[in-house]
Parts: C-alpha cells; sequence; structure tokens
C-alpha cells in the first residue's frame, strides 16, 4: 500500500476496523455504543493488568525462589 499522507493511513485503518468489526451496517447510535463498550473493556484490561500482572509475577518468582532454590535446610533454619 502507498500512502500519501498520514491522513490516508489512518482513514484506511478505519476502514479496516469497520470491515472486520462489521460496524459499518449498524446505524450512527450503534456504532457510537459498540465502540463505547469495546473501548470500555479494553480501557479495564489494560488497567487490570497494569495492577495486577506485577503483583502476581513478583508472588511467582518469590515462589519459585523458594520452592527451587533452597540452599538450606529446614532444620537449619529453625535452630
Amino acid at each position: 500500500m502507498d500512502f500519501k499522507t498520514l491522513r490516508e493511513l489512518v482513514l484506511w485503518l478505519y476502514y479496516q476496523y469497520l470491515l472486520v468489526t462489521g460496524t459499518y451496517v449498524l446505524e450512527p447510535w450503534e456504532k457510537y455504543l459498540f465502540n463505547s463498550v469495546l473501548l470500555s473493556a479494553i480501557t479495564m484490561v489494560i488497567y487490570t493488568s497494569y495492577v495486577f500482572v506485577p503483583v502476581h509475577v513478583r508472588l511467582a518468582l518469590e515462589f519459585l525462589s523458594v520452592c527451587g532454590g533452597r540452599s538450606q535446610s529446614t532444620i537449619t533454619l529453625m535452630t
């Protein structure tokens, strides 16, 4: 594809989005509602990934370092 301007590229990408999602057959209020729900869902996924994934990764690394990297026996730790 040869795009002369950024505007043509953006319009082409928007047209592809309309074709892939099938929203080109919807009325304007339906498009607005569909896009709002889609944007809300994407925003929630990004937010929860930002908040919860680092915590789970840290916990997993701590678990793996405790389970796999025992350099001392439990009897030594207790005394």
